[in-house]
């Protein structure tokens, strides 16, 4: 083999090494994930606690970036103990036979500078559904102990798409619980 052959073979890897996305672990420490819901006139806020994610990040082709999240069902929290209780049972998420709420990505779609849809299959309760979730990068720099990326998404969700439907009637009309549910993430993840 001629040595310029060799010397533009080495190039080619070297390139598509270097254009290889980026994986990134959120760290749970400086990210949330936060929701809301109608309860008779007013709206509750809720979080999870315990959740993980791994991001593929591929800053010059972001239609080749992945992404893939969980959340421990059971680590909801809405600051009263008989409700949580309540939110762990078999009326919303049932922990015991559903421990993991998931999103895969199949694709994701630029929208503009940092703004991007992801595609995907989200899972709660057992039931699995396509859904596009809307995310901003907000940036990418360095961290306490390595390089990191920030990322926010709001989206809502119908929970009765994923076979959480109790609700109770009021006396005067109307119900306690809307259907619409507002999520919020707040991502910060560290390269691995």
């Amino acid at each position: 083999m001629k040595a310029w052959t060799i010397l533009g073979l080495a190039a080619t890897l070297s390139l598509g090494a270097w254009a290889q996305p980026k994986t990134y672990s959120v760290d749970p420490t400086h990210s949330s994930v936060v929701f809301n819901i109608r309860h008779l006139v007013s709206q509750v806020e809720g979080r999870f606690r315990q959740f993980q994610g791994t991001i593929q990040l591929d800053e010059k082709n972001l239609a080749q970036s992945r992404v893939d999240f969980s959340v421990d069902s059971s680590s909801i929290y809405t600051d009263n103990d008989k409700r949580d209780a309540h939110l762990r049972g078999d009326d919303f998420f049932a922990v015991e036979k559903f421990p993991k709420l998931t999103f895969q990505s199949k694709r994701v779609i630029p929208r503009g500078k940092n703004q991007f849809d992801v595609v995907g299959t989200m899972t709660m309760r057992g039931v699995s559904k396509p859904m596009m979730v809307p995310v901003t990068l907000l940036g990418v720099g360095p961290g306490m102990q390595g390089e990191v990326a920030g990322f926010r998404s709001d989206f809502s969700l119908n929970r009765k798409d994923f076979g959480i439907v109790w609700n109770s009637n009021l006396d005067k009309g109307g119900s306690v619980l809307g259907d619409e549910v507002q999520v919020r993430l707040l991502v910060e993840a560290g390269r691995q």
